[in-house]
C-alpha cells in the first residue's frame, strides 16, 4: 500500500528534474479551464489520476467525491490510483489519455506545460490566493495548483531526546551533532536513521536549501557557475552535516539494511531518535505510534539547526500540482474538482500539511514551529528550469539519492576519498555545466 512516499520520494525528490521522454502533447489553445459560476452547470464524468493508492483503496477518496457532489451534483468523479505514478503517467502522456485531472509529473519540463495542460488563470490572479503558484507559471499563466506544501526539518522522538537530557533545539550543526552524541551515550536509541536503502528520503536534505540563509530564492541562486558546495554555501553546510553524522557513528552501522516502512515504527517506539524528512511525515509517524501503543505526542518536528538573526527558518516547498488535461472534454468539471479539493475538502489539514490556500491556517502538526516563532519561507521556483538544466548537464542529481548515497559511503569508509575532494568535484562539474547548459 502506497503511503505519502509519493510526496518526498516521487515529488520533492524529483521536483527539480527536467523532462525526459514525454512525447505527445496537444496544441496549446490558450483556453482557460474555468469552473462555472453555477455549480449545476458543471457536468460529465471526470477521471482523476492519483498516486495515493492507499486513499483510494480505503474509500477516503470516494468520501471526498461524495462531499464534492453535494456542491456539484452533475459531475461523477472516478479515480485511477497508480503505484508507479511517475512512470505510468509519463508513458500515458504520449497519448491524449492521461485523465481529466492529474498531478503534474516531474518528467514534464516546465516550459512544456502549455502543450499538456489547460491554463487555470493568470499568475497575477492566482498568486494572491495560492502558495507555490510560480512553480507552474509559464508566460504569466498558471498550469497547476498545489495539493498542499511541506515544511522542511527533522522528525524526532521527543521522549528520547528528553531522556538524553536535551530540552531545547540545537542552533548550530555542531550542537546538533553533540545532541546526537548525547542520545547515543544516554539512551538505547539509534541517534539518526538515514533510510539509505530506499534512497528517496535522502533527497529531503535538498529541501533545506534556503533554510540555512533564510532565503526563499536560495534555490534560484544555484542557476549559474556558483560552486554550490564551496565553504559557506548552503549545500556545503547541509551535506557536511549528513557526512559528519555518519562519520561520527551516529547512524546505522549498515545503511544497506534500512527500511522506510519499518522506520516509522522504530521512531515511534523510540528505537530511532531522528530522521530528516518533510513535515508531511509527522502524521505517518504519529499513526505508527498509535499502532505501536506509544504516545503520538512524542513525535516532534524541529527546524534545520541554523539560525539567522536569532531565528530558525523553514522553507515551504510545493507538493504535486493538480492540472487539467488539455484534451479533457470536461474542463469545467475538472477545474471545479481542483478548486473544491484545494479550498474546501480539508485534505491538507487532514494530512497535516501546509495549505496551498493562503487564507487557511497552518496545520496543528507545525504547532511547535508556530509557537517558537520559526519563520516560514516559501521557496521560489522562478529559475527552476535553469537549475534543472545545469543539474542534469552536470549529472549530479540534486534531488536524486545517488550523490548523497555516495556521500554516506565516503563517510563510513565504504568508498575512498575525502569530503573536500568530493565537494570540489561536485563544484567543478556544476560550474562547467552552468557555462555550457543551454548553449
Amino acid at each position: 500500500m502506497r503511503t505519502k512516499r509519493t510526496f518526498t520520494g516521487a515529488l520533492l525528490a524529483t521536483a527539480l528534474l527536467s523532462a525526459t521522454g514525454c512525447g505527445g502533447g496537444g496544441t496549446a489553445s490558450g483556453e482557460t479551464a474555468k469552473a462555472p459560476a453555477d455549480p449545476a452547470d458543471a457536468s460529465g464524468t471526470i477521471t482523476v489520476l492519483t498516486a495515493r493508492t492507499d486513499l483510494v483503496q480505503n474509500g477516503t477518496m470516494a468520501r471526498y467525491a461524495a462531499e464534492f457532489n453535494k456542491t456539484y451534483p452533475n459531475v461523477k468523479v472516478k479515480f485511477e490510483a497508480l503505484t508507479d505514478y511517475e512512470g505510468e503517467v509519463k508513458i500515458r502522456m504520449n497519448t491524449d489519455d492521461y485523465g481529466d485531472v492529474l498531478m503534474i509529473p516531474a518528467a514534464v519540463a516546465k516550459n512544456d506545460y502549455p502543450k499538456f495542460f489547460a491554463p487555470l488563470g493568470t499568475t497575477a490572479e492566482l498568486s494572491t490566493r495560492y502558495r507555490f503558484s510560480d512553480k507552474t507559471d509559464v508566460g504569466g499563466k498558471v498550469y497547476g495548483i498545489a495539493q498542499f506544501g511541506t515544511a522542511n526539518g527533522f522528525v524526532y522522538n521527543k521522549a528520547v531526546w528528553k531522556k538524553a537530557g536535551i530540552t531545547t533545539w540545537p542552533t548550530t550543526p555542531q550542537e546538533f551533532l553533540a545532541d546526537l552524541q548525547a542520545v547515543k551515550a544516554k539512551t538505547g536509541a539509534l541517534p539518526y536513521y538515514t533510510n539509505f536503502k530506499d534512497g528517496w528520503p535522502l533527497t529531503a536534505w535538498s529541501n533545506s536549501i534556503g533554510s540555512v540563509t533564510c532565503d526563499g530564492k536560495a534555490n534560484d541562486r544555484l542557476a549559474g557557475a556558483v560552486s554550490p558546495w564551496k565553504k559557506g554555501g548552503e549545500l556545503h553546510t547541509i551535506d557536511s552535516l549528513l557526512f559528519d553524522i555518519v562519520k561520527g557513528g551516529l547512524s546505522e552501522k549498515d545503511p544497506n539494511t534500512t527500511n522506510w516502512e519499518a522506520s516509522k515504527g522504530m521512531i515511534a517506539q523510540g528505537e530511532v531518535a531522528t530522521m530528516q524528512l518533510g513535515s508531511w511525515a509527522i502524521t505517518q509517524m504519529q499513526d505508527a505510534a498509535k499502532k505501536a501503543g506509544t504516545n503520538p505526542a512524542d513525535i516532534g518536528f524541529m527546524p534545520f539547526p541554523v539560525q539567522k538573526g536569532g531565528k530558525y527558518c523553514a522553507i515551504l516547498a510545493s507538493d504535486y500540482q493538480q492540472a487539467v488535461n488539455i484534451h479533457s472534454s470536461h474542463k469545467a468539471a475538472a477545474r471545479a474538482w481542483i478548486d473544491w479539493f484545494t479550498d474546501k475538502s480539508g485534505y491538507a489539514a487532514k494530512e497535516g500539511a501546509v495549505p496551498a490556500l493562503k487564507s487557511a491556517p497552518m496545520p496543528s502538526t507545525l504547532k511547535d514551529f508556530t509557537d517558537n516563532d520559526v519563520s516560514f519561507v516559501e521557496r521560489s521556483e522562478t529559475k527552476t528550469g535553469e537549475v534543472n538544466a545545469i543539474d542534469n548537464a552536470a549529472e549530479i542529481g540534486l534531488n536524486k539519492p545517488d550523490y548523497r548515497q555516495k556521500l554516506v559511503d565516503l563517510a563510513r569508509g565504504a568508498q575512498k576519498g575525502s569530503l573536500d575532494d568530493y565537494f570540489a568535484d561536485l563544484d567543478k562539474r556544476w560550474d562547467e555545466a552552468a557555462r555550457t547548459a543551454g548553449s
